[in-house]
């Protein structure tokens, strides 16, 4: 597959830069190394950032609402170029309302991709009813079925062909982070968020369409995120909106809901995003998972052996707002383990109470330093398709 110009151009660019490995082949130096001399090449500021993913709005300080479908954001102006400039943010994700036909995304991207941070530029598109371009009748390309229909053919060629499909058109447009698959069981049949988006609700099948998925996304050179942990097919309320649970024992989740998780474990998927759901019976708490060091580390890192990069879901959605402050999510998020926190509510008020946490002790720079080394190795896979140039 042939790079856009700009791509190319951004290539060149990024050549020996902060964020990226040298580009000569004749570099021998391992990844861990590289990656320890990136780690020692940055300031606080910029290690921080790249613990932020963010709506492009985030960046404009003039915009004070969160009703952002209406604004449109399709382009960079000014004030972002210039927030950016101090608060560096490692991630970039785009919504419909970001996006309106090919010339215009084509351009925005190009305008992204020379921000500070060497953001990831990343999106929801999973096919069904959750396809920012997709459903996007602008675009010149076709309409994937629901998840649900898919994984109730028990053909788990399908999951990839859908999945290499819009990998390749995403790769097309410049993104590097789909965040799909969604690795849910639709247990519940009441659950208002979830449902058709989840293969099935056989684990097992769950399992096999997921694993097919993000194989057919990294052929296609986009990685993929399995979400929401520990799983939100269990539910029936919206997360969205405010405060949602399982009474589900961990036992119960371990012998359901964690079947495709493990599936994508196994397979090396690189993200994992969490669910805001409460599990009191498996915490004891009634703390949304996101925020939960018993679910973050001694479930998914310890007893599931996961190593890679722990996504919030969106910090700015109801049951995390509805019991929290921003800085306060902010904080005890990455104190449970969280190494990127998505569309934190106001994105500079976070960062800095991050910085201060440091600069405090409250919270330590090598716990900063864990998650950047998770970040950048992520970083140096993106782009590269295994079958298809």
């Amino acid at each position: 597959m042939k790079k856009n110009l700009w791509m190319l151009t951004a290539i060149l660019t990024t050549c020996g830069s902060l964020f990226f490995t040298s580009c000569s082949d004749d570099d021998n130096t391992t990844v861990p190394d590289v990656i320890e001399q990136q780690l020692q090449q940055m300031t606080l500021r910029e290690k921080i950032g790249q613990m932020f993913m963010t709506r492009i709005e985030s960046l404009d300080t003039t915009i004070h609402t969160h009703d952002y479908a209406p604004i449109k954001t399709q382009e960079v102006n000014q004030t972002m170029t210039n927030v950016n400039a101090d608060y560096p943010v490692g991630g970039i994700i785009l919504y419909a309302h970001n996006i309106n036909d090919e010339t215009q995304l084509t351009h925005f991207v190009s305008q992204i991709r020379r921000f500070k941070g060497a953001p990831m530029l990343c999106i929801d598109e999973e096919g069904g009813r959750v396809a920012r371009i997709g459903n996007n009748p602008n675009f010149n390309v076709d309409k994937i079925q629901p998840m649900g229909t898919i994984g109730a053919t028990g053909d788990p060629q399908q999951a990839y062909n859908a999945a290499n499909y819009i990998g390749t058109y995403l790769y097309r447009y410049g993104f590097d982070v789909d965040f799909a698959p969604v690795a849910d069981v639709n247990t519940n049949p009441d659950n208002i968020v979830i449902g058709a988006r989840a293969f099935s609700d056989d684990p097992e099948v769950a399992a096999t369409m997921v694993v097919s998925y993000l194989q057919g996304l990294k052929d296609a050179g986009i990685t993929g995120c399995i979400k929401h942990f520990p799983g939100h097919g269990d539910t029936k309320a919206d997360t969205h909106y405010g405060y949602a649970q399982s009474l589900k024992t961990w036992d119960e989740i371990s012998n359901c809901e964690m079947i495709p998780f493990r599936a994508g474990i196994n397979w090396g998927c690189q993200l994992i995003m969490t669910a805001h759901i409460s599990l009191p019976n498996v915490s004891g708490a009634d703390m949304p998972s996101t925020l939960s060091s018993y679910i973050l580390q001694d479930k998914l890192r310890k007893e599931m052996g996961y190593k890679n990069v722990i996504v919030a879901d969106a910090m700015e959605m109801g049951a995390i707002t509805q019991q929290y402050n921003n800085v306060e999510a902010t904080l005890l998020g990455i104190q449970a383990g969280l190494d990127i926190i998505l569309n934190p509510y106001d994105l500079v008020e976070a960062f800095d109470a991050v910085v201060d946490a440091v600069n405090k002790g409250t919270i330590s720079e090598a716990r900063i330093d864990e998650s950047v080394r998770r970040i950048l190795k992520l970083k140096q896979s993106l782009r590269q398709p295994t079958s298809k140039e």
